[in-house]
């Protein structure tokens, strides 16, 4: 199993020095990704961590790129409607040449409708639009000229260049617990991205996922991945009100409780884990990825 961090890029104020120490002591300790997280403008009686202090995604990764040499760079997830599609396919395979090729897409519909009134998106298209934004993706990482008609675009006689150097693209990892997003996942994406889910729930998901994609005559098998906060006992400080958690399922305890919950996600077949540090202090999310390196790799990899 993949061990990655989503970096701290919100909830508290923004401090630039520390992020990037985060972002090198991740690749430092040799964990396999950093994760970014997309909001844009939140509505102020939305009770979410990702409400104040946060930098954006897309401008996010090229520094990260640049920051770093050897850890994949993944979105956890890029909300697909908020943003018209071509740009952000350009970005995204910019930042996988300048990573190197390092770049994981992790995607979703979004879910916070009053982000959706802001941006002045009908939150009733989240799903089109998205599903349209996967496709486009899909094509134009793999056409240099490429040639495609959807509801809002039409690219003829055009010519898309950077190419990304992942082949034959970035992955595209679907974002969302629902049946609609496993179908999604299913048609569109390469993998799942799920979110704060325990082992009953991820079964049961993977079942209804593997379902889905016979019925789609996919061939090979999706990757799988989650998303999930991790409180070690007595090295969790709160940088937050932990009640931003709002009943999600997190990874918590001592380090043997933590690998055991790990190692179910791994044997339910979960290849990818993004470790949520965010709820905590800075210096225990240095002592975290110190715990992850040190200990709880070793015990998953023994």
């Amino acid at each position: 199993m993949k061990l990655g961090i989503c970096l701290p890029h919100y909830g508290r104020p923004i401090e630039v020095g520390r992020m990037l120490e985060v972002a090198r002591a991740a690749e430092d300790r040799g964990l396999d990704s950093i994760w970014v997280t997309d909001h844009v403008i939140v509505p102020a009686s939305a009770n979410v961590i990702y409400r104040e202090h946060m930098l954006d995604p897309l401008a996010m990764l090229p520094w990260l790129a640049g920051v770093t040499q050897r850890i994949a760079l993944g979105t956890s997830v890029v909300i697909l409607p908020y943003r018209s599609p071509i740009p952000v396919a350009k970005l995204l395979a910019s930042v996988d040449v300048l990573s190197g090729g390092r770049l994981i897409v992790g995607a979703a519909i979004g879910w916070l409708e009053g982000e959706f009134e802001a941006l002045g998106v009908p939150f009733k298209e989240r799903v089109s639009r998205s599903e349209e934004a996967l496709g486009l993706f899909r094509t134009l990482w793999m056409q240099e000229r490429p040639e495609i008609e959807t509801k809002r675009h039409r690219l003829h006689d055009v010519v898309f260049s950077p190419m990304p150097l992942s082949k034959p693209r970035p992955p595209l990892w679907v974002g969302g617990n629902s049946e609609g997003a496993l179908r999604r996942v299913a048609r569109l994406g390469d993998g799942w991205h799920a979110t704060a889910t325990n082992h009953d729930a991820f079964r049961q998901g993977v079942a209804a996922l593997g379902r889905f994609w016979k019925e789609a005559h996919r061939e090979g098998e999706p990757a799988l991945s989650l998303r999930i906060p991790i409180l070690f006992d007595g090295v969790h400080r709160p940088a937050v009100d932990m009640a931003l958690l709002r009943g999600r399922h997190f990874i918590g305890g001592s380090v043997s409780r933590i690998v055991e919950e790990l190692r179910g996600f791994e044997a339910l077949g979960c290849g990818h884990v993004a470790l949520e540090v965010s709820y905590s202090t800075y210096p225990a999310i240095m002592r975290t990825l110190d715990i992850l390196a040190e200990q709880v790799r070793p015990r998953l990899e023994a």
